[in-house]
């Protein structure tokens, strides 16, 4: 018996890193998993180990920033597995420059992914679960949408846009039982980070698995208790509260 028997979450970028992880972690504890992506090789992989470790899984291909794709997305999703019930806003993309340099394409590109998928996956899942009065959402943000760092304006701006987002969701969604929450990592080992930086020691950066578990436990919470935001940073990264 597993933490999440019964449950069906969709991960959305969960062809690889913390998405990836995380599917992977919630299927170990009993959930049956939607995997949604834009690279249809890397969920169906990913569908694979879910299928191995026991746990259905379904594999869509999906543009996160495009608002009928999403619905159909999570029409297909329900039609075949089952009512969703945890919804994992995961899927970003980064593009880093000075904000002289910047362009307009990688700002707009940005934007969609990153903060307006999160719109769109949680509004579509959430007119299912509403009705049901229970539900867990967990955006996958960023120390980067609580603090600045240089040449990261177009990212800084979207994962703050993403905890806006998140905050407002939590009160709307108060009333109906449904949970919000709102992951900040700092730096994780993943291809994201390595096509960014070449600057860094990876070994001391974070393993997606260990985003995953703060997921885990986020999603566990069923009782009294509620966690809004959770920062989680490399042990030896600045302390900030």
């Amino acid at each position: 018996m597993g933490r999440f028997d019964g449950r069906r979450v969709v991960v959305t970028g969960a062809g690889r890193g913390i998405g990836r992880a995380t599917a992977l972690a919630f299927a170990r504890e009993g959930a049956d998993v939607v995997l949604v992506a834009r690279t249809g090789s890397q969920i169906e992989e990913c569908a694979a180990e879910v299928r191995k470790l026991g746990r259905l899984a379904l594999p869509i291909v999906c543009d996160v920033a495009g608002e009928d794709d999403v619905e159909q997305m999570v029409d297909q999703a329900e039609r075949e597995l089952g009512p969703i019930d945890t919804l994992i806003n995961n899927a970003g993309i980064g593009r880093f420059a000075p904000i002289t340099e910047l362009k307009l394409e990688d700002w707009n590109a940005m934007m969609a992914v990153n903060a307006t998928s999160v719109f769109l996956c949680s509004r579509a899942v959430l007119r299912r679960m509403i009705p049901r009065k229970r539900g867990w959402i967990i955006n996958i943000s960023s120390s980067s949408g609580l603090k600045p760092y240089r040449q990261q304006a177009g990212y800084c701006a979207s994962k703050h846009a993403v905890m806006g987002f998140t905050k407002c969701l939590a009160l709307e969604c108060q009333p109906h039982g449904i949970r919000v929450s709102a992951v900040c990592p700092g730096g994780v080992d993943t291809k994201f980070s390595r096509d960014l930086r070449n600057d860094v020691d990876f070994t001391k950066w974070m393993k997606p698995e260990e985003i995953a578990q703060v997921v885990l436990f986020l999603a566990s919470l069923d009782s009294i208790a509620s966690v809004d935001q959770v920062v989680v940073r490399r042990f030896e990264a600045e302390v900030f509260f």
